[in-house]
């Protein structure tokens, strides 16, 4: 197995990617190797510097950056030889079996459905994120911002996705699926909610428990938590101000330490052909180290062709 990087994306990169880059080879199995894309001589020197040898990965070199401010469609054209294009254009030819980055988010997006493609029957591919719960374990919550605005059927495929997910790389049997609501009750909700409860609670491709509220993000009712991107991403950036928050009042908890986003390395896009993992822009070693593994188990859990199945 390969694993493609984008050591040039994120701001502090390429140190930080470099250096998690290291953090993860430690923890890599023999027959998993990981590939470095972007500036190589940079990326060597960052290796010497730490006393860490190059020769523990392979290198594609590149020659330009898209920026975290870029236009996504226009970067992904105009440059063809950033770290982002290449990693894409190396994911389909088939030379690395995932690809990760904490670079350009839409950028990651608009490659992903370009190079390797969307899933035949997947309407809109979803990004994904990680909420504590109080007990233990975590909610994986779907959509946070790839689909600001959504039909009812396509969030009937992202608890498809999310519970997909759920099973095949975290293990959890048989996940229960919510719909993040204002109310418990069927007859809640917007438009779009009310449109979406008759359709998921007959479905028979996951298990639908009901409605959530805001305030059952970090309880233990369901397991994955399905949204529209907006309102995903208002809770996704609301659940991280709480960690910067204690921090600053110098709070120390267990619980409010799993909202640290390191643990849990980045965000996946469900529902293209291939494994790609989104990393936050301020990742940290320790964020791209866990973004790799993460990037490792979707391979391993065989992710993709189930839900390639499961759409047929």
């Amino acid at each position: 197995m390969k694993i493609g990087l984008d050591i040039m994306g994120g701001d502090y990169a390429p140190k930080a990617t470099v250096l998690g880059a290291i953090d993860a080879y430690k923890e890599l199995s023999p027959g998993e190797k990981l590939v470095l894309i972007g500036d190589k001589d940079i990326a060597v020197a960052i290796l010497q510097e730490n006393n860490f040898s190059p020769d523990h990965f392979e290198f594609v070199h590149t020659t330009e950056v898209i920026g975290m401010g870029e236009h996504p469609t226009k970067a992904i054209t105009q440059k063809p030889d950033s770290s982002i294009s290449v990693g894409f254009k190396l994911l389909k030819e088939g030379a690395i079996q995932a690809f990760s980055s904490a670079g350009n988010t839409g950028a990651m997006l608009v490659g992903s459905m370009f190079s390797v493609k969307t899933i035949p029957g997947v309407l809109r591919p979803a990004l994904t994120a990680m909420a504590p719960k109080l007990k233990g374990g975590f909610n994986i919550l779907l959509d946070v911002g790839a689909n600001a605005d959504c039909k009812p059927e396509v969030l009937v495929q992202f608890g498809v996705l999310g519970s997909l997910f759920a099973n095949s790389v975290y293990g959890i049997d048989n996940p229960r699926v919510t719909l993040m609501n204002i109310g418990e009750e069927e007859e809640k909700g917007n438009l779009l909610c009310q449109a979406s409860y008759p359709l998921m609670k007959e479905t028979k491709l996951f298990n639908f428990t009901g409605n959530v509220e805001g305030r059952d993000v970090f309880s233990d009712l369901s397991d994955v938590i399905v949204c529209d991107g907006f309102t995903g991403n208002v809770i996704l950036k609301m659940a991280e101000s709480f960690y910067v928050a204690t921090l600053k009042k110098g709070f120390k908890d267990e619980f409010f330490d799993r909202f640290n986003y390191e643990q849990y390395g980045g965000s996946p896009i469900l529902g293209v052909n291939a494994p790609v993992v989104v990393g936050h822009g301020i990742s940290s070693p320790t964020a791209i180290k866990n973004m790799v593994l993460l990037s490792r188990n979707m391979v391993n859990s065989g992710l993709v062709d189930k839900i390639r199945q499961a759409f047929q």
